[in-house]
């Protein structure tokens, strides 16, 4: 082992203290990641708030902003308001210096959290660019805390079996849109001008399934699909297939069945 004079370790000794508390700082402020950061194309952007539909005043979450480019584009070219959620400072103090290049600052903040105890309820439109596996560690989220009819647009990865509403691809990137669907599972009874009839319903994210029984006899619910508060679905009335298109609003539907030639005022409250 070498030995090093004392003068020479005295005079070493400060620029090894702070080359240890570099090392120490550097470690302290490493962030885990649970995706890498990639940023998005801007015409992927584009197209992502385009099939949002998202519109001026409406509020937008970007999860893992990354730039901030996906949030200060809803600004800059929607005029909606949005917030970046990005577990990296170093991403937010970046996302706030281009926010300010564009112009958006008084619309657009980044805050430095986790994606997965953010505060996402009164989002109108949510935008990812994650992985699979997390977009599937988020779904209960989304589903239990987001309001029906919320629009989710994720670059690149799926939600698992949730089948998205859209699929595109954009320059071979794929690009998916859902709607939060409304909760229409349950057993409800209909009012269908003067006939009246019970409805059971099963629900897999939008999709439904279920029973009608009409007159004593029970009869598949065929076509069943809801679009945020939206539902249609079909059944077989007097042997003939009807129609029935509403909106879910609680405990209560209301629309109309029938054909288009032939539209009539149609009601349900759930029971229980």
């Amino acid at each position: 082992m070498t030995v090093l004079p004392t003068r020479l370790a005295a005079l070493l000794a400060p620029a090894f203290a702070i080359a240890l508390a570099a090392t120490a700082s550097a470690q302290t402020t490493t962030v885990q990641r649970d995706v890498p950061y990639v940023p998005t194309p801007e015409h992927v952007v584009k197209r992502m708030l385009e099939l949002a539909e998202i519109k001026k005043g409406e509020f937008m979450m970007d999860l893992g902003s990354g730039d901030g480019r996906i949030a200060i584009a809803a600004a800059r070219d929607h005029g909606a308001t949005a917030v970046g959620i990005d577990i990296d400072p170093q991403r937010i103090s970046e996302a706030n210096e281009n926010a300010k290049k564009a112009g958006v600052s008084d619309r657009v903040t980044f805050k430095q959290e986790n994606i997965f105890t953010t505060s996402i309820k009164e989002a109108d439109v949510i935008t990812m660019y994650l992985l699979t596996t997390v977009n599937q560690k988020l779904r209960p989220r989304l589903l239990e805390e987001l309001r029906p009819g919320t629009r989710l647009v994720s670059h690149a990865f799926d939600m698992g079996d949730w089948e998205a509403d859209v699929y595109e691809t954009v320059d071979s990137r794929s690009v998916y849109l859902w709607i939060v669907p409304a909760k229409a599972e349950g057993e409800w009874t209909v009012k269908d001008g003067a006939q009246t009839f019970d409805l059971k319903l099963s629900q897999r994210f939008q999709m439904l399934s279920g029973t009608a029984t009409v007159g004593g006899k029970q009869t598949p619910v065929k076509n069943g699909k809801l679009n945020g508060t939206e539902i249609v679905f079909t059944v077989d009335i007097d042997g003939k297939p009807t129609t029935y298109q509403g909106r879910i609003s609680g405990d209560k539907i209301e629309g109309a069945a029938g054909t288009a030639a032939n539209k009539r005022d149609w009601s349900a409250a759930k029971k229980g």
